[in-house]
């Protein structure tokens, strides 16, 4: 496997509606970034990935952009931009920008041309159909609920919008489009950025049978997504981006791909498809899902995470390469879902940061991630903004009638306003985010979990991020390691070594808030150890004969 900066580096996701605001409107901003720059440089991360600041009507927070070439103006001016850029540079950190091209929004100028008229030269930049049968051209659900097409009476005909209606689904099938796109990448690449986070990137290629789904638990819509992911020109068109694009820039790229499994990873990361870097998948993510998706919210095993965990490490241990990560913009904060964001706050923060940080691939880091930030809960359904969780509430509640107290509580388990309260600053009113009213309200536990308070306690969750990032520079066996998972039946402990050459560590993880005996295999009970985190004093001293980790401990060894 060959050596590259971007596998060696951290990277720490903004999601700038709520990392800082600079002007006092409520809205993060670029020059609140620049602001923070110092804060990432201390923290150590090597890359920033920066939620979509492109000019948008914000029906999706960003993610229907109407000029991808312009700054949202709630965000600040492409000046503001160039100054992040030097200014992020000056401290060594890159700048991995977010590429939404499935969809733009319907007030882009492209869609606006394409609607106006079927013999538009842009007609073909987005999907048209006609109805089938009086109804919509295939009964495909969007992912924010309802059907997957809208019709405009323009034209008389529907367009798809896998997300929402203000996002149309762009046509891939388009070259001119095509081209357009890899023109406008172009020229951010030449402008400076260090890469491309793609969002959704496997939808682009749709099944040009538009077919309709398998309609299941007596719901009206179907999931198209058989015909539209992982399509049958995907591969053909990320190779040709990457001939056209990204092959001229030594950067960092990843693709969001719901529903890809790790052969379908190989092929999109391995070094000799000329595709992409890396994807982030979404196993780890859907545990505790049921029939209703995210929102049914199920008990989930540590057993199970450990099975798609090892997948992942194994299946590209030679092939490919891994995204690291347990929550971003779209997920559940994971001291919330995956530990104890109570008792055991900052211990289970930190056992869940090493538990990640110590796996072989790229480890990304949510904003707030690094202090511990917990889910939210809001007590109406109002105070929430997210347009997804505002869909499904109404459909849950009105459609389906279900109580409205059992659905809010799967909004406080898996919705995705969770991670976009405001990043906790200090302890001053609206925890030091903004001087005016936030876009959507803070949580309430600032006073006890912020940003400053953490720099200011040597053992905070902060320090230990910053160790375990300092740590991936100093040993190349956590970035190249081959990883084996151990004790693979066991409900409490996540245990596996990484081996490179004559190096071996080993890494334990107690995932409950009781003491937990843990056997080691005979090889590994070795009186030569070397410390080299953890999250518990009593670790230190440990006799490896016989080992007992107390709740939420992580402790990581050097074997010698």
């Amino acid at each position: 496997m060959q050596k590259a900066w971007w596998k060696e580096s951290v990277v720490y996701q903004i999601y700038p509606r709520s990392f800082n605001d600079s002007n006092g409107d409520g809205i993060g901003d670029i020059r609140g970034i620049i602001q923070k720059l110092d804060y990432l440089q201390k923290l150590g991360i090597d890359v920033i990935w920066l939620s979509p600041v492109y000019q948008s009507p914000n029906d999706d927070n960003g993610y229907d952009i109407s000029d991808y070439q312009s700054i949202m103006d709630e965000f600040g001016t492409m000046e503001d931009f160039d100054e992040m850029l030097r200014e992020a540079h000056k401290r060594d950190i890159k700048i991995m920008m977010d590429l939404v091209v499935n969809h733009t929004s319907d007030e882009h100028a492209w869609f606006l041309e394409s609607r106006s008229s079927k013999d538009s030269q842009k007609r073909d930049y987005y999907i048209w159909k006609d109805a089938k049968d009086g109804k919509e051209p295939t009964n495909w659900e969007s992912s924010f609920s309802g059907s997957a097409w809208q019709y405009d009476t323009t034209t008389d005909q529907y367009f798809l919008h896998l997300f929402s209606k203000k996002q149309p689904d762009l046509n891939w099938e388009n070259e001119t489009l095509r081209q357009e796109i890899y023109d406008m990448m172009t020229w951010w690449l030449d402008k400076g950025i260090d890469g491309f986070r793609m969002d959704v990137i496997n939808f682009i290629s749709k099944d040009q049978n538009y077919s309709d789904g398998k309609v299941k638990n007596g719901k009206k819509y179907a999931s198209g997504s058989d015909y539209f992911r992982d399509g049958p020109r995907i591969h053909e068109f990320l190779q040709e981006m990457n001939q056209k694009v990204l092959s001229h820039y030594d950067i960092i790229t990843v693709g969001e791909m719901p529903g890809v499994n790790t052969e379908q990873a190989k092929l999109y990361t391995g070094e000799d498809r000329n595709e992409l870097n890396m994807v982030f998948h979404f196993e780890h993510m859907g545990l505790g899902d049921g029939d209703n998706g995210k929102w049914s919210h199920l008990p989930w095993k540590l057993t199970e995470l450990k099975e798609i965990m090892t997948k992942w490490q194994k299946e590209l241990e030679e092939e490919g390469w891994n995204s690291l990560y347990w929550n971003n913009h779209d997920q559940p904060r994971v001291v919330s879902r995956f530990g104890n964001d109570e008792e055991y706050r900052e211990k289970s923060a930190k056992m869940l940061a090493a538990c990640m940080h110590m796996m072989k691939g790229t480890p990304y880091i949510y904003q707030g991630e690094e202090i511990g930030m917990t889910n939210v809960h809001f007590p109406d359904i109002t105070d929430y903004q997210d347009i997804e969780t505002l869909n499904m509430y109404r459909e849950q509640v009105e459609e389906y009638g279900k109580d409205p107290e059992e659905v809010l509580k799967s909004i406080y388990a898996r919705g995705r306003d969770n991670a976009r309260t405001p990043v906790q600053w200090d302890n001053t009113e609206h925890a030091g985010f903004t001087d005016g009213t936030p876009w959507i309200k803070v949580n309430r536990n600032y006073n006890e979990i912020n940003a400053k308070q953490a720099l200011s306690d040597p053992n905070s969750i902060f320090y230990f991020y910053k160790k375990l990032i300092e740590l991936r520079k100093q040993y190349d066996v956590i970035v190249y390691g081959s990883y084996e998972l151990l004790l693979p039946d066991s409900e409490a402990i996540y245990a596996y070594t990484r081996s490179l050459g004559d190096e071996k560590l080993l890494i334990l993880c107690n995932f409950t808030g009781e003491k937990q005996p843990c056997e080691l295999p005979e090889e590994l009970v070795n009186p030569s150890k070397e410390m080299l985190i953890t999250n518990d004093a009593e670790a230190e001293s440990r006799n490896f004969q016989s080992i007992t980790l107390n709740p939420y401990e992580a402790s990581v060894y050097r074997l010698r």
